[in-house]
């Protein structure tokens, strides 16, 4: 049975793990949190990727949990309405559409369930160093013993470990879309019932909507900036320029700040779609994010992640474990996908994707098709 390494227990990891155990190999699954990761914004699940959640068995108990909101309301930037519509809402799109918009946690809680007793989890930990030799790749951890493995596949997000250590530095593929966003959980001190606020002010904005039975909010906060000189892993520097950019918002500035200061689960990050001509080299391969992230401006890296993660799965399997021909195939499939879906986020800068858009990027893969 083949060993395989996938880094980063999120969406695409899991995904991973629970299509390569039902397609006969070994997966490993290393992430640095300690346990499943809390908190998060509300991501949505389009198109052929509920197919592939679908064929997961899943499809039922995802639906159930899906964010149940009713609409939004615009304001300006002092708490002023200027406009509400009960047909779509910012975060998700239309409010009849097919598509499921689920809190991320409550996704990834469901993808580890459903593989915990199918593959290795080593959390806590993570990748230190990769030597690729001819019959493997001999992988150093930061805690656990060294091991190797037939393969690796990096699923660990915008700043890949993976992708550095195989690849080369984050810059070398990062595109940077001029902004960031940070994502915290709040007490519901706005009574919202169901409904989402949405306010923007000289290059600031937030989207902010209830969740857990209207108990908590979900606050997006954006900012328009280039690149900056932060460490990605050093959330208390993360959190004092956020602070600093909220401190310019008249609106709820006060509860907003007290909130962002409490905040368990403060996650920030660059707005940046990661490019790249191969997403494999040798024995090393990625997906998800680690590979093509579209940025949060796509609404689409979740159901980028789920397809990919079914078939780069499916295209070990069809060659037998001969890595070079899969990778290849992994690559022929999903590249029009992810190029359809990277192009949603510099179509209407500042605004959402046509419709239109997004309809003909959710579907432009066949799951059926090799």
């Amino acid at each position: 049975m083949h060993s395989i390494l996938v880094s980063g227990g999120g969406l695409a990891g899991t995904a991973l793990a629970h299509w390569l155990r039902r397609h006969g190999f070994a997966p490993t699954v290393v992430e640095r949190a300690p346990g499943l990761r809390t908190g998060g914004q509300a991501v949505d699940v389009r198109g052929v990727a509920l197919d592939v959640v679908g064929r997961m068995g899943l499809l039922e108990r995802v639906r159930a949990a899906r964010t149940r909101l009713r609409g939004m309301t615009v304001l300006d930037g002092e708490g002023n309405e200027l406009h509400r519509s009960t047909e779509a809402v910012l975060s998700s799109g239309r409010l009849d559409s097919d598509d499921v918009e689920i809190l991320r946690e409550d996704l990834v809680r469901f993808l580890y369930e459903l593989t915990a007793d199918e593959a290795e989890f080593l959390h806590d930990d993570s990748v230190t160093a990769l030597e690729e030799t001819a019959s493997g790749v001999h992988v150093t951890f930061e805690r656990a013993p060294a091991r190797t493995f037939d393969l690796v596949i990096g699923a660990d997000g915008l700043y890949s470990n993976v992708r550095r250590l195989a690849f080369g530095p984050h810059a070398d593929f990062l595109s940077h879309l001029d902004a960031h966003l940070a994502v915290f959980t709040a007490d519901n001190f706005l009574g919202l019932a169901d409904w989402e606020l949405y306010t923007k002010d000289a290059g600031n904005a937030y989207v902010v909507y209830p969740a857990r039975d209207n108990r908590e909010l979900r606050v997006t906060f954006g900012f328009e900036s280039g690149p900056l000189d932060l460490d990605h892993r050093d959330a208390d520097a993360q959190r004092r320029l956020v602070a600093e950019r909220m401190e310019r918002f008249g609106w709820q500035r006060e509860p907003m700040l007290e909130h962002l200061a409490a905040a368990e689960d403060f996650h920030f990050s660059a707005m940046a779609q990661v490019r790249m001509d191969h997403w494999s080299r040798g024995r090393v391969a990625l997906v998800g994010d680690a590979g093509y992230c579209g940025s949060p401006l796509t609404g689409q890296g979740t159901s980028l992640a789920l397809v990919g993660a079914y078939v780069l799965a499916e295209e070990l399997s069809r060659a037998d474990a001969d890595h070079a021909t899969a990778f290849a195939a992994y690559e022929r499939r999903m590249r029009p996908f992810v190029t359809a879906n990277q192009a949603l986020a510099t179509e209407n800068p500042g605004a959402p994707a046509s419709e239109q858009s997004m309809e003909r990027a959710k579907w432009a893969m066949d799951l059926n098709a090799a």
